[in-house]
């Protein structure tokens, strides 16, 4: 494969948030504003471009389409685009994703594919729908360049995954300076499996959805006194920009002024001063301290719940909410990250608390998280 795969800079621009003519209307897409983005980002250099079929309800690859591909050579800049399987009621609906894809973006190929948020009970749809299969035939096709998959899941999960799926040319991550030593989320460890299995990482929420771009005042504090002049923003992707087997960092953005302010950040990025290393640490233990629940996410609880509350997954977002402040942000994460198993499943029946090393009063979190986001 050699260096086919690699973009042109790790700058990638994640068209999940573009701006919009109506916030009530997710598909009302301003497309001039769009394109003076995607105009800023080509002239910087940078190629990749991520969308989904499911976002902006589908208009996304629309605008892709009018403000990206009709205007530049197609040769000039890479696109990425995703099938979420698990949420279509049938193989034939998923597999006819790619092509929808393609003729909203007016393209007869994809650079990469991927499998959308596999991981846990969602795997199983992409296997009995015999995507992973599918996928490679569309590559030999000519449809789709590289092939690979997004999760959110642990390290445990992508090990499994990858070693079942050893064809897989990359894989996209939830990397961020937040979540790399956490006990949930392993972003440390993630990036080790995959460099392990030889699989070069896309990376996704390197500013946890903007969450470390809006960081309570003590926390933001720190990084100021260290560098007066760089943005939060600015922190969070140059952390993931300098980690190795990286092919590129999503950004979310916007506005023509968030793509402007990324770009120059980007363009003078350089690794973190040892200075700079003991400010975002201190940052880190600043977030971790306002982190209201001790959970480990050793897991013992889940051994014996008889309801199969996503226990130590709820706790993390209940510290989430804590460092962040951001309830609806969390709330949305809820959604759909517990929804194997909700708090309100609960019965109360004291197993998980029992097996708790840290004596965590999990009921109470539970009946916490219910009336927090269900």
């Amino acid at each position: 494969m050699g260096n086919q795969i690699i973009p042109e800079s790790k700058m990638g621009f994640g068209c999940m948030r573009l701006p919009l003519l109506d916030e009530g209307d997710q598909t009302s897409i301003n497309i001039e504003q769009f394109k003076q983005m995607v105009d800023v980002f080509m002239e910087a250099g940078n190629t990749y471009f991520d969308t989904a079929f499911v976002y902006h309800d589908g208009a996304s690859e629309t605008a892709i389409g009018e403000a990206l591909v009709a205007r530049y050579p197609r040769e000039s800049f890479t696109l990425a685009t995703k099938c979420l399987a698990w949420a279509m009621p049938d193989a034939e609906s998923a597999k006819n994703c790619l092509d929808v894809s393609l003729e909203r973006m007016g393209t007869d190929y994809v650079d990469y594919y991927l499998l959308h948020n596999v991981g846990g009970k969602r795997t199983a749809k992409f296997d009995e729908y015999g995507m992973w299969e599918w996928a490679q035939e569309q590559k030999a096709a000519g449809k789709i360049r590289f092939v690979g998959f997004s999760m959110h899941d642990d390290a445990a999960c992508l090990e499994k995954l990858l070693a079942a799926h050893p064809e897989m040319d990359f894989v996209q991550l939830q990397v961020n300076y937040l979540d790399w030593n956490d006990p949930h989320n392993e972003a440390r460890r993630l990036m080790e499996v995959a460099a392990r299995h030889d699989k070069p990482v896309i990376i996704m929420e390197p500013a946890r959805g903007g969450r470390l771009c809006k960081l309570p005042q003590a926390a933001a504090d720190v990084l100021t006194a260290c560098n007066p002049s760089a943005s939060q923003a600015e922190w969070a992707y140059r952390f993931c920009w300098n980690l190795p087997n990286v092919l590129a960092v999503l950004s979310g953005m916007s506005t023509v002024e968030q793509m402007r302010e990324n770009v120059a950040s980007y363009t003078a990025n350089v690794p973190f001063t040892s200075a700079e290393e003991t400010a975002l640490n201190e940052a880190i233990g600043v977030l971790r301290s306002l982190a209201g629940v001790p959970c480990t996410a050793c897991n013992y609880c889940m051994k014996g719940c008889p309801s199969h509350v996503q226990i130590p997954q709820i706790m993390e977002l209940l510290n989430l909410e804590a460092m962040t402040g951001d309830h609806d942000f969390v709330k949305d994460l809820y959604s759909w990250q517990a929804a194997e198993g909700t708090a309100s499943a609960c019965i109360k029946c004291g197993k998980c608390e029992a097996m708790c090393p840290q004596q965590i009063d999990i009921i109470n979190q539970l009946e916490r998280a219910v009336a927090l986001y269900e």
